[in-house]
């Protein structure tokens, strides 16, 4: 789920790629609705595979993630794949796709993604993913040749129709404006780069603190100046992650690969590293690994993690590959702690389960301890414990096997104190028993041993596109809800002294736990839960309640469905859709407010998401809340960010972020807005950063090319 984030996950779509080998591998994301696979014949005897991303959730990014990066590749691999074997001296991209893709990408079907999303990526990184990334086992066979015809088509060509995908340079958008370029040109500092110090207002990982409570104490702007708030800057950033900021400095990451690091207040660029394949939020140290005493790490979706100098942008070390699963990818952001890096795995197998010929399932969620000075692995733990068996054998011969899933789509959560860190789970792929999916698992941070773990759903077996109308013989009996967590849990110190440690799942429920034990404290239901949130990408916390955001965007789905005469979506949960952000006690969790997501105005241009209701304003609040003293920020897929009131949840300042179009630093002209997911808002010293457009992951809204907005009271 950075994802099932940013991410949640990445999730599935139906693609057919030749293969001899299996795979795939994960991006930020966010999860999607399991909708029937559309595969054509011959992708029905091709096996495929896929990987999450995020954040988050993934698409759960994770969506996260995401999560959106994954997917959107497989999909580019698995339309060249296939194309690729038609004609090896001149092959015909187009003829290709037509022929074997277009049916699932061209209009997207289910969690297919459209081709038009994969206009946005450089065909230098399709290339890379197809030679040495998530599709390599996929393109096993083909020739240099054919990876880049399958690139240069996919970013390239002209299409008409519905799902037309933009060209490389300006994209027509299907329900508005024409999109503005993909890239713009960087803004350099005119100015030397002043050397990183801390101010006592940075954000300078995910989750802000050890305790992952995205509560920024010092945020440089009062309760009274929120209603202030006007735009200063926009960065056009395809595919951009949430920023991080330390001093006068913010660092961002995005799905051209390219590596930034931006004058926080001016937003002009101090240095651009390129070919980092990321989407995670860097997170900034003070070390001295670095010549300049402070470093940045991100986790590639080639399942590495790379450590930079952070106030030159060149590069430390970077681990080897930390999972040889090839459905495996890093959507969750790694977390410094002492001297070691903690560093999730996350996967897209639910997605490469959906080819009836894939023998699923392998994958298994894990958590690596890294030495922060070398990169080298200290320890890895897989959270499923139980031994992967052959299971039972498909009718057409194909060998199952389990226990696998339990992916960790989040950035870990550190208790220096008990000597955890603590990770929360994803769902099951197979009918094999684990008690490692679905849970909260705390592991010693010295040796990586499992404390303890608590699974809160059991049989949450879920892979794609297993609907009564498409069920395969590798589906999971019964298919299970896909109750992610896709939220890094929170370590809340309550006024006693005493410790809780919350988390939040798509179920829409909320838990309490004891952090030595793992014991149940209480729960608490905020939504009605859906494949994509309920609880989605993270929640918040100040020193006094639990902020919680719930999309229950498939029920969204399904209102809008039913209003249309359609509907509603196979195989999930009946309503009422309760999208909004509520207010617990973290100590009992009884329900302190809850404001639901206003239905407003929005404008979707150019609208690349996988939507069941296109260019409809959906209200869903999946992305990560962020605090400051009295003020909670919050987004919603319709593109609209807003400021509530701590003690009683009234909107105090609202911003739709598609109402306008920008004109941005790096020179985008006419840049739309979109939805807001993922991993949310970053504050710091007087500024209020999020990202819009949601690029990848987005199950609506998303418009290609995100943008970075900076807030500052007046403008200033």
């Amino acid at each position: 789920m950075h994802g099932k984030p940013p991410g949640r996950r990445l999730l599935g779509f139906g693609l057919a790629l030749p293969r001899r080998d299996r795979g795939r591998d994960p991006q930020v994301g966010q999860p999607m609705v399991p909708l029937g696979p559309c595969l054509s014949a011959a992708a029905e005897t091709a096996r495929l595979s896929q990987t999450r991303g995020g954040t988050a959730m993934g698409w759960r990014s994770g969506f996260a993630a995401a999560t959106a990066f994954v997917v959107v590749l497989a999909a580019a691999v698995a339309s060249h794949a296939q194309g690729a074997a038609q004609s090896a001296a001149a092959p015909n991209g187009e003829a290709l796709f037509n022929t074997r893709c277009k049916a699932c990408h061209d209009p997207a079907q289910g969690r297919a993604p459209a081709r038009n999303a994969l206009a946005v990526l450089p065909p230098g990184q399709i290339v890379e993913v197809l030679t040495s990334g998530v599709m390599a086992p996929m393109a096993a066979g083909l020739s240099a040749d054919e990876k880049q015809a399958i690139a240069t088509y996919l970013t390239a060509a002209p299409a008409a129709g519905p799902d037309a995908h933009p060209a490389p340079v300006a994209a027509a958008s299907r329900r508005g404006p024409a999109l503005p370029a993909n890239v713009g040109v960087d803004p350099l500092c005119q100015t030397a780069p002043p050397p990183i110090r801390e101010s006592g207002s940075d954000w300078g990982s995910v989750g802000l603190d050890a305790g992952s409570r995205r509560f920024q104490p010092h945020p440089g702007l009062t309760k009274a100046e929120v209603p202030r708030l006007k735009l200063k800057w926009a960065f056009s950033m395809p595919g951009g992650a949430m920023p991080t900021v330390m001093g006068d400095w913010l660092f961002t990451t995005n799905r051209n690969g390219k590596f930034y690091a931006l004058d926080a207040k001016a937003g002009c660029v101090r240095w651009v590293t390129e070919g980092v394949g990321s989407r995670t939020t860097p997170m900034i140290v003070k070390t001295p690994i670095s010549p300049s005493g402070w470093a940045t790490f991100v986790g590639e979706r080639n399942r590495t993690v790379r450590a930079f100098d952070a106030q030159t942008g060149k590069e430390i070390w970077r681990s080897a590959p930390l999972e040889a699963n090839p459905v495996a990818g890093i959507t969750g952001t790694p977390v410094v702690s002492g001297g070691q890096l903690f560093v999730p795995m996350s996967s897209g197998e639910e997605g490469a389960a959906m080819q009836a010929s894939y023998p699923c399932c392998s994958f298994r969620g894990s958590l690596s301890g890294l030495d922060l000075k070398t990169g080298q692995v200290q320890w890895k733990t897989y959270v499923i414990a139980e031994p992967l068996h052959p299971t039972t054998k498909t009718p057409a011969g194909v060998q199952l096997q389990g226990p696998a899933g339990a992916a960790i789509w989040s950035a870990p959560t550190v208790d220096a104190k008990r000597g955890l860190v603590y990770v929360a789970t994803g769902d099951s792929y197979t009918d094999a028993p684990t008690k490692g999916d679905d849970a909260i698992v705390a592991l010693e941070m010295a040796t990586g041993k499992i404390r303890w773990s608590h699974q809160v759903t059991e049989r949450d077996n879920f892979v794609m596109g297993c609907n009564e109308a498409q069920r395969r013989a590798n589906c999971p009996t019964p298919v299970g809800p896909d109750y992610d967590f896709g939220a890094s849990p929170i370590l809340f110190r309550l006024p006693s002294g005493k410790e809780v440690l919350l988390s939040g799942q798509k179920s829409g429920t909320v838990y309490g736990m004891d952090p030595a034990s793992g014991r149940l404290i209480w729960s608490a239901k905020v939504g009605s839960g859906s494949a994509l949130g309920g609880i989605e990408w993270g929640m918040a916390a100040d020193d006094k309640r639990l902020y919680v955001a719930n999309a229950d965007l498939v029920l969204l789905f399904d209102e809008a469905l039913k209003a249309q005469g359609k509907g509603p979506l196979e195989g999930e949960p009946a309503g009422p859709a309760r999208p909004g952000l509520s207010a617990l006690d973290p100590a009992t969790g009884k329900l302190l407010w809850t404001t639901p997501a206003p239905e407003a105005a929005c404008h979707y241009a150019g609208d690349q998401s996988r939507s069941p209701v296109p260019g409809l304003c959906i209200r869903a609040q999946s992305a990560a809340p962020s605090v400051i003293p009295g003020v909670v920020f919050s987004g919603t897929l319709d593109g609209w960010f807003r400021a509530y009131d701590a003690a009683t949840g009234q909107i105090l300042w609202a911003s739709s972020t598609t109402a306008q179009t920008y004109d941005t630093l790096n020179q985008v002209k006419a840049q739309p807005g979109g939805s807001i997911d993922g991993l949310g808002a970053a504050v710091a010293n007087g500024m209020v950063y999020v990202m819009s457009g949601f690029n990848g992951a987005s199950r609506t809204g998303g418009n290609g090319v995100n943008v970075l907005l900076a807030y500052s009271v007046d403008g200033r």
